[in-house]
């Protein structure tokens, strides 16, 4: 089974739109074809950013976040200051509770400081993907 570790643009997205790679990848989970994997850090800035710019779909982000069984990994203090000599500060919680986790991807849209950098990948040792693209291997893994 798929284990990913989905940042809070993911969740965003997942509660802000009924269609899309990322609401797939919350029924995949739904279903219990997938395994999800979040942080508290990941969850509150969802919730902050839905509040913000789309509090209307709070009620969704509340249900899923109740909803789905995710595995929720927490990274230590150090394990973050690590994270932050490789990528940018803010997204370096989510490195290192995503490195910790030990997932088959890491799954974000947040293409300028994750996934379209290599030195990210590479020294965090986590495959970085959209959620497209993480959509596509669960397709390909639950037909087999």
């Amino acid at each position: 089974m798929i284990r990913a570790f989905i940042d809070a643009s993911v969740l965003f997205a997942a509660s802000y739109s009924k269609t899309g790679a990322s609401r797939e990848i919350i029924r995949y989970a739904l279903q219990g074809k997938a395994i999800l994997i979040i942080s508290e850090f990941v969850l509150d800035e969802a919730e902050r950013n839905l509040s913000l710019k789309h509090p209307a779909t709070l009620p969704v982000f509340h249900f899923l976040t109740q909803t789905i069984p995710f595995e929720i990994i927490e990274p230590t203090v150090q394990e973050v200051q690590d994270a932050k000599s490789y990528t940018a500060h803010k997204d370096a919680p989510v490195v290192a509770a995503a490195k910790k986790a030990r997932p088959g991807f890491l799954v974000s849209l947040d293409r300028r400081h994750l996934v379209d950098q290599p030195e990210v990948a590479r020294r965090s040792g986590l495959k970085i993907v959209l959620p497209e693209d993480l959509l596509e291997e669960l397709r390909r893994v639950v037909k087999e």
